[in-house]
């Protein structure tokens, strides 16, 4: 009895995780909203502000970064500069290729191969693994990775990092043009 208990519970959490939550978003989820044109929301110069939450779900970490967007047709290079409130800088330059359906590839140097994803509607969903830095201890996370464009032309970036399928962090951040 407790043995078919477990199994239904186990089994009504993996079909929880598979449709009902964050990173079971797709694409076709946002079809019908104001578009995200990563070329126009994600060129030039931008401001980002976000917080990172722990395992637990507290703030960890909190961190601004300037960024610079630049595309040639659908080719484009996004560098980030990131100061956290520890006083640690980061620096990553992601190269980003837009097919014509609004499929995505990036590319940066801490990512392992390339992360693919979609831009539809109001929104980009990214997925990819990333290794940490040594001094965070250097661990592959997978990585989904959301930006939903608001109105105002802000962007909200949500981001949530897992090891072994158990969530590890969340990033939450706006993105905007710098003024």
């Amino acid at each position: 009895m407790l043995e078919s208990v477990l199994v239904f519970l186990l089994l009504a959490l993996l079909i929880r995780h598979v449709m009902w939550s964050f990173p079971a978003q797709k694409p076709v989820d946002y079809n019908d909203t104001p578009a995200f044109d990563p070329r126009t929301h994600l060129n030039g110069p931008l401001t980002c502000d976000g917080v990172i939450f722990g395992p637990a779900g507290r703030v960890v970490s909190r961190f601004t970064a300037r960024m610079e967007g630049e595309w040639n047709g659908d080719q484009g290079v996004l560098r980030e500069w990131f100061q956290y409130d520890s006083g640690t800088e980061q620096t990553r330059v992601w190269h980003l290729r837009l097919a014509a359906d609004g499929r995505l590839q990036a590319e940066a140097e801490d990512v392992i191969g390339a992360g693919s994803g979609h831009v539809t509607g109001s929104a980009m969903g990214l997925r990819y693994r990333i290794r940490l830095a040594p001094g965070a201890g250097g661990h592959v996370l997978s990585v989904v990775d959301w930006m939903y464009l608001v109105p105002g032309g802000a962007l909200v970036n949500r981001s949530q990092f897992r090891k072994f399928g158990l969530k590890v962090a969340e990033l939450v951040a706006t993105i905007r043009p710098a003024t």
